[in-house]
């Protein structure tokens, strides 16, 4: 007997059971076939809080809603029982009990152990058998689920409850079958030694692998039962060689097991992966506890894991692997490559039609794809897990077109299902000419995640960091990996692995991170300890060029060329449903006019920023006369030099006006301190060759130099500074756009320019003033000259000092636009150096003092309020004001929506995130109903 959860403790009273064992119970429970005299006093009950939730044919405590409290896997266990499907029992362990479990010493919060056993019971009672009874015993598995799947990255322990008596017995319910017995013994004691009790997971394959050549055979399913008890006890042996005691006791199993699962939450696989993905704010992982299903009972029964979709395509048809007489383990760790989905129609006819039948319930329940975990037991399916699949780009955006075509879901539901990060894969070049390549592809393997790799070979993830820190693309070449690869084949730009399928854990995680993966090549023989590697007569050894097409399988030598990607078909048509919804603009940050060329087409609605000194140094010609502006010695000087360089400007600018022809364009002033364009001082040629140039001496140049160097130059003669000092450079750069805009405009009309002139680094409204009259000035000079062309323009500032946020009403009385330069103001609200965060940087995201790069994402908390701050301000100064933002944060999801919650018109980043930034903004129009755009 066991007492009901909560009811007793050891105290004051006897409870007297009538047979007698020499084991005791232990942390106040009772074991099936266990007897023992025990005392107990009532206490209160321990489920005000409840941590342990049942799930199964007669009862489903949970639903799919409760993703957060029992994690993606319970919460759609529990679904999956409620809506019908065949779900073997269990019991789900909150994740808040993960988070109580560690900020108490790892120790299960009061109460919890006793709901643990409870529930326990409700799966016993309806499997029919019990936990550790000899007679009848019940097998579990234990599996981690946090709310967000993290395929891989957390522990698992299956066959749990076995000892040397139920293995017997587990042997004598399957008909006398010891084959399947033994092999479940082994798999566990292997399983639950390198999960529980830490012992390296190779000594357990080492003693396979031998009982395997003694015996002569290739297979695991080729050893007998009377090799698998044999290599029971030498399992039993590595353990006793390492000093570590198995617990027979099937309940301790189960305890152990558990802490085992909690652990793995905070392992660093698991944190690199969250890291990886920007997961945070999770209470942790559930556990789920639940009765095991047997793929492993003979050719009657398998498992596998499918897909309802194509995740790499989108194509609509079944996609999966399936292994018979096998375990689950055995499809996702790559050990043995298995069949493709659509065999088991031949192979399992009448399992294989249930499965379908079970596909098309949950996509239309669920209404996505579905990634599905399945047993078949002698002929009877079993549905082991489902959740929303990871998938790559091209079929994200696939699914989510055809699920609308399909009437499932809304225009709207479309443009939430599909990630930013899967554009961000879209984005990826492809190959130039796969035709080209043929003659060096060196072999094939299985298409596992689609998109071209070209990188240096390395052979372990300890290599492919080093080696991407230093800047080498690199090819990780495994073979097979394990969740210990995740650093590496994050660094990777592509995974080629020796075995696996399209479901192993390579496959998985390479395509739910959008890169490049091949598995199960046959003809690779990859020899990890000597980092090489064999395919059809040809090596690869550390650091050679290879070329991976994801696609096709193809393994390719060298380094082949690759092809920017286009938006077109399923992305273009549902690119037009992002459009429609979105609030904000989109422009781009662009320099030159093939830049701003390539943003047009990826849908950029204009330039937010254009920065001139990026202009400076397309030719030596361009440096050379920007230089002898800066080393000039009188102002004639400085004058002449600035007139030589107007027309390179002039062009310049002309040619982006064309390129965004239509569509505002940004320029902004000079910014950088002039000792940026100054050569070393140690340069001793360059030098003498700038003096000769400027008509000045070499210690004039090098006094120059001397002169500008800055202690602190981010914080120094820049920006507006500049243009109040030397108020030529400004009127030169004014000079150039406007008589760009003129040329423009007589040849493509007065609707094809949009100029808006940007004063960067303002931070009083003195400064803009002076510098927007500079403006103006020139302006009224250029157009009286043209004959009678008007360019439309406007003058406003890029608000990047704080001092300027909070002045922001008294700047807007000047200022005709507001851009948001948050790179600068990051640095000055934080007082971090963007060039030197690095240094202390990773180990502030590590104990958890900064959530995020401040420079990668916005920090809503400070910089945020600061913008908040002066639109309220810069609105109330002058309606209407326009308002957008230029930093490296612009086309960032998380920033993106507290901008248009914020109210700005429009973002701005590089040409590549444009279609991300366009998706976010139209994401974030849809979760608030609506558009909250200042009008």
């Amino acid at each position: 007997m066991r007492p009901a959860a909560g009811s007793w403790d050891v105290a004051s009273f006897t409870v007297v059971v009538p047979r007698i064992s020499p084991k005791f119970c232990r942390n106040g429970y009772l074991r099936s076939g266990l007897v023992c005299t025990a005392t107990a006093a009532p206490v209160k009950d321990a489920k005000a809080t409840q941590r342990v939730y049942i799930f199964g044919k007669n009862k489903s405590q949970g639903d799919a809603s409760m993703k957060n409290l029992l994690g993606g896997k319970g919460a759609n266990l529990a679904e999956m029982s409620r809506i019908g499907l065949s779900v073997p029992p269990g019991l789900t362990i909150t994740t808040d009990t993960c988070a109580e479990f560690h900020s108490n010493g790892r120790q299960l919060p009061p109460g919890c152990w006793e709901e643990v056993l409870a529930g326990l019971q409700s799966v016993e009672a309806e499997m029919g058998c019990r936990l550790g009874d000899p007679a009848a015993p019940l097998l579990l598995s234990v599996r981690s689920g946090a709310a967000i799947s993290m395929p891989g990255m957390m522990d698992t322990v299956l066959n749990l409850g076995l000892n040397d008596a139920c293995a017997a017995g587990l042997a004598a319910r399957a008909g006398g079958d010891e084959r399947f017995a033994y092999d479940a013994y082994r798999r566990f004691l292997d399983m639950y030694g390198d999960v529980v009790m830490g012992i390296p997971h190779h000594l357990f394959e080492e003693q396979l692998e031998r009982i395997k050549a003694e015996r002569r055979v290739s297979e695991d399913t080729a050893l007998t039962a009377a090799d698998l008890k044999v290599l029971v006890g030498r399992y039993k042996e590595v353990y006793r060689a390492l000093g570590k005691v198995f617990p027979e006791d099937p309940y301790e199993q189960l305890r152990l097991a558990i802490y085992a699962v909690f652990d793995s939450w905070r392992s660093e696989r698991a944190d690199v992966y969250r890291a990886v993905n920007g997961i945070a704010g999770l209470a942790g992982t559930a556990v789920n506890v639940q009765a095991m299903a047997f793929g492993n009972m003979g050719p009657t029964s398998g498992t596998g894991v499918c897909f309802t979709r194509n995740p790499s395509t989108g194509e609509r048809k079944l996609y999966g692997e399936y292994l018979i007489n096998a375990q689950g383990e055995d499809v996702v760790a790559g050990i043995r490559t298995p069949e493709p989905i659509d065999t088991l129609e031949r192979t399992l006819p009448a399992a294989f039609k249930e499965l379908l039948d079970n596909c098309a319930l949950l996509e239309k329940h669920y209404k996505d794809m579905q990634d599905i975990e399945f047993t078949v037991q002698e002929g009877k399916l079993y549905m082991l897990q489902c959740r929303g699949g990871k998938r790559t780009g091209t079929a994200a955006v696939r699914i989510a077109v055809e699920l609308v075509d399909e009437g499932l879901i809304s225009e709207d539901a479309a443009v939430l299902m599909v990630e930013p990060g899967h554009l961000d894969q879209l984005l990826h070049p492809q190959f130039a000419n796969e035709a080209a390549y043929k003659g060096d592809v060196l072999g094939t393997g299985l298409p596992a995640s689609p998109g071209a790799a070209v990188g240096q070979a390395v052979f372990n993830a300890e290599d492919a960091e080093a080696w991407r820190s230093s800047g080498l693309p690199v090819v990780l070449v495994r073979r097979e990996t394990s969740p210990e690869d995740v650093k590496g084949m994050y660094s990777a730009e592509g995974v080629l692995c020796q075995l696996g399928g399209m479901t192993s854990h390579a496959a998985v995680v390479a395509r739910g991170w959008g890169k490049p993966c091949i598995t199960g090549c046959a003809d690779l023989q990859v020899d990890e300890h000597n980092k090489v590697a064999r395919i059809n007569g040809h090596e690869i050894r550390q650091g050679d060029w290879i070329s991976l097409n994801g696609s096709t399988g193809e393994i390719v030598r060298g380094k082949q060329p690759l092809a920017p990607p286009e938006l077109a078909g399923d992305l273009g048509r549902f690119m037009s449903w992002v459009d429609k919804r979105r609030a904000l603009g989109v422009l781009t940050n662009a320099d030159t006019p093939e830049d701003a060329a390539e943003a047009r087409k990826f849908g950029a609605e204009g330039i937010g920023l254009c920065r001139t000194e990026h202009m400076f140094f397309a030719s030596e010609e361009r440096i050379a006369t920007v230089r002898r502006m800066i080393v000039a010695q009188t102002k004639d000087a400085r004058l002449k030099a600035l007139a030589d360089l107007l027309p390179f400007q002039r062009a310049d600018f002309e040619g982006i006006l064309r390129a965004m022809a239509g569509l505002p364009v940004t320029i902004r002033l000079l910014d950088p301190p002039l000792h940026e364009f100054l050569p070393d001082g140690e340069m001793t040629e360059v030098c003498e060759a700038l003096a000769a140039d400027a008509g000045v001496t070499v210690d004039e140049v090098y006094g120059t130099i001397e002169k500008l160097q800055e202690v602190n130059p981010m914080l120094g003669f820049r920006g507006c500074r500049l243009g109040i000092t030397y108020p030529e450079i400004t009127e030169m750069q004014v000079r150039a756009m406007l008589e760009a805009a003129v040329r423009v405009i007589r040849d493509l009309g007065p609707s094809s320019v949009q100029l808006d002139v940007m004063v960067p680094l303002v931070g009083t409204a003195a400064e803009l003033a002076n510098q927007e009259g500079l403006v103006r000035r020139v302006a009224e000079q250029v157009m009286s000259e043209s004959g009678g062309v008007r360019v439309p323009y406007r003058v406003g500032t890029m608000i990047e000092v704080p001092r300027a946020a909070l002045q922001a009403g008294a700047i807007a009385k000047t200022a005709e636009f507001f851009s948001f330069g948050t790179n600068d103001l990051t640095q000055m609200t934080f007082g971090y150096s963007r060039d030197d965060i690095g240094k202390f940087l990773p180990v502030y995201l590590e104990k958890g003092i900064l959530a995020a790069d401040p420079f990668q994402v916005l920090d809503q908390e400070g910089v945020g309020e600061l913008i908040r701050f002066a639109v309220e301000r810069g609105r109330a100064a002058r309606p209407g004001l326009k308002i957008g933002i230029c930093g490296e944060q612009g086309g960032e999801p998380k920033t993106v929506a507290f901008l248009h919650e914020v109210g700005l018109d429009y973002v701005s980043c590089s040409p590549f995130r444009v279609p991300i930034a366009r998706l976010a903004a139209a994401q974030a129009a849809v979760r608030s109903g609506g558009s909250k755009r200042s009008k």
